[in-house]
Order: structure tokens, then sequence, then C-alpha cells
């Protein structure tokens, strides 16, 4: 066999060993996330808000930037960080606390564009969500 076929073989036989099986799915065929219950702080419904408040003043007192990792959350303290997990599709960030809201029915947090488009909720502006401590849950 010559020289180039071997080392071929033997480059397509080392990446094969790296590839990974598909992500597990649960009975719906969504993405499966292992989240420990216990750990869940809050779970239901999370909108976003963007460049019609881009720039005015948060509760907290800052403007309001919807680049930045942030979020709105009725009663939890200014400056906590927080893990918002869509259990639709795996994805995280952690945001940090510096508005209160929502104020619209049924939500339990208003995140900023870049934390929606992170989640991949910007097309459906709404999305299930769980709500996790994270290591630096500072207020």
């Amino acid at each position: 066999m010559p020289r180039h076929r071997l080392l071929a073989l033997v480059l397509v036989a080392t990446l094969a060993g790296c590839a990974t099986g598909p992500a597990p799915r649960d009975a719906s065929g969504a993405p499966a996330v292992a989240v420990d219950e216990a750990e869940v702080i809050e779970r239901g419904m999370a909108s976003w808000y963007g460049d019609r408040h881009h720039g005015r003043r948060t509760a907290n007192g800052e403007a309001f930037d919807m680049n930045a990792l942030t979020a709105a959350h009725r009663t939890l303290p200014f400056g906590t960080r927080v893990r918002v997990l869509n259990p639709a599709n795996g994805a995280s960030v952690v945001v940090r606390i510096n508005d209160r809201g929502p104020y619209a029915q049924g939500r339990i947090i208003d995140l900023s564009r870049a934390a929606a488009e992170r989640l991949g909720l910007l097309r459906e502006g709404v999305g299930a969500v769980l709500l996790l401590p994270t290591d630096d849950a500072r207020p």
C-alpha cells in the first residue's frame, strides 16, 4: 500500500474516532437537557425587549443596553446573576438583573435583545425558560 494511502487511512480512522453522535432527544424530539430540579429557581415564559427601550433608564438607574446580557425580573435583587436555560434547544446564558418586570401576564423574565438572541428567542419573541443559579450569583 503506498505511503500516502496509508496516511490517509490513519487520518480518516483518527477523525472518525473524534466524531460524536447526535445530541440526545426527549420523547417530543426536543434536545434533552439534564437539569437538577432542586436547583431550578423558577420556570415559565421569557420575552425580550430592545430598540424601543435602548438607552432609557432601567429600574436600577443605569441606561438599558440591548446588547448587554441583562434582564428584568419582578423580585430578584438588582445585580443578581442568573442562568437562563432554553430547554427547547439547550442554549443558556447568564444575565444580570438590572430592571423590574416583565409586566406582561404569564412571563417571568424580560431579556435584553442580546440574551434573547443567544437563547434563540428573537424570532418567536417568547419562549419557555428555566432560571438557574450561577456560581457567581452576587447581588
